[in-house]
């Protein structure tokens, strides 16, 4: 199964009901996992309108440790908790037993045999999006449980009702977004909006996506990445939309960056930033954008900025590309065919020193009374000098 022309391992959470032999099922990322579990079979439970009695599994091991002790004391305290939660008595089949499952196992492979016809009657087993391929499994899943309904409608009189909330279907981490815009979940970096830099954010982690959670409001969500630890022994989910405008203030910081991969949309701004470093010096290839005089004036960055923000990566890449064939690569050219305003520096901030005279005149405002006491001054004097009286805080008894 390809996902834009990309291999998309996965696996599948089929729920089944014994007697009308109604059918659910969903996409779980990441291998099997308490939190794919748990969201699976509370969808599966919504879908169906009621909870039944007893729950069967194999020997998931998301549910089970599996080491060959007391069925009770393999059970892990989370299974148990979402059991509960919903009235579930839970069972399993015994090790290499399979057929002690008899009423899922073969119906399972029944089901996968019909995804597989629906593909080969499709053409194709690439979809555009993940949306796309949901879709094609529900279609898939309908066509299955038609000639079920009306079993089922008969075995909803025996399912129990839904509880009022459903059993949390996420892990939580507590993190600190790094100075880089960052965030490091499960050995895999991601980057997120600028504004969360030193927040300290709660993360729920679902088998398909991130929500980071500012206080109780849900600042971001983001797309899980799951596979193989790749370079410095970390995965990278990066999104350039994040990063460009630090990135564009310290532009050399590409030479340099851990993820500079991620950095460009596809392969071929990565081909192109490789023809550019290795046409001569690292460092004009980083600035890219070079006057005849010798003298950087913007980077690559910018270019990536444009097509960030302004144009569209595509319209970018074949300007780039021709440019670079006839050894036209110059800022002015970009701004010029974009109409990008000239990138200008913010001023340099000036604050002046204050005069050791503004203390006098501070407190002229509170003149020393009798005693050691203080008095508010008057109002007029206070207008005489040219300056305002500060309000005061008043002291307030507790109530």
């Amino acid at each position: 199964m390809t996902i834009a022309g990309e291999a998309f391992p996965h696996l599948l959470f089929h729920y089944r009901l014994a007697w009308s032999g109604w059918s659910y099922a969903q996409v779980v990322q990441g291998g099997e996992s308490f939190v794919a579990l748990s969201e699976g079979l509370q969808n599966a439970l919504s879908s169906c309108g009621g909870v039944p009695d007893e729950l069967r599994t194999d020997r998931l091991s998301a549910a089970c440790r599996n080491r060959n002790g007391s069925f009770s004391a393999d059970i892990t305290s989370r299974y148990h908790a979402l059991c509960s939660h919903y009235g579930l008595a839970y069972s399993r089949n015994n090790l290499r037993v399979a057929h002690e499952n008899g009423r899922m196992e073969s119906p399972h492979g029944h089901l996968k045999r019909r995804i597989e016809q629906a593909l080969l009657l499709r053409g194709s087993s690439d979809f555009d999006s993940l949306a796309a391929y949901q879709a094609f499994l529900a279609a898939v899943l309908e066509q299955y449980n038609r000639p079920r309904l009306v079993r089922l409608e008969q075995e909803k009189t025996a399912l129990r009702p839904l509880p009022r909330f459903r059993f949390a279907d996420y892990d939580i981490e507590q993190l600190t977004v790094r100075r880089t815009s960052t965030i490091e979940v499960r050995r895999v970096v991601y980057s997120v909006p600028p504004r969360l830099i030193d927040q300290r954010l709660t993360v729920r982690i679902y088998h398909d996506r991130l929500q980071l959670l500012l206080g109780r409001q849900i600042a971001c969500e983001l797309a899980r990445r799951h596979g193989g630890v790749e370079r410095h022994g970390r995965a990278w989910s990066i999104d350039l939309e994040h990063l460009i405008d630090a990135l564009r203030r310290k532009p050399r910081a590409l030479l340099h960056c851990r993820y500079q991969r991620e950095l460009f949309p596809d392969e071929r701004w990565w081909q192109l930033w490789q023809q550019l470093r290795n046409s001569g010096d690292r460092a004009a290839a980083a600035r890219l954008f070079t006057e005849r005089s010798g003298v950087g004036r913007r980077p690559l960055v910018e270019a990536l900025y444009v097509g960030c923000r302004v144009a569209g990566y595509e319209p970018v890449l074949a300007w780039l590309e021709k440019a670079h064939q006839r050894q036209g690569l110059s800022l002015a050219a970009l701004q010029q065919r974009f109409r990008l305003p000239p990138h200008r520096p913010l001023p340099p901030q000036r604050i002046s020193q204050h005069t050791l005279q503004s203390y006098d005149d501070l407190l002229a405002l509170h003149p020393a009374a009798p005693g050691g006491g203080s008095r508010t001054a008057d109002p007029a004097a206070a207008a005489a000098v040219g300056m305002d009286p500060l309000p005061l805080a008043e002291h307030r008894l507790a109530g």
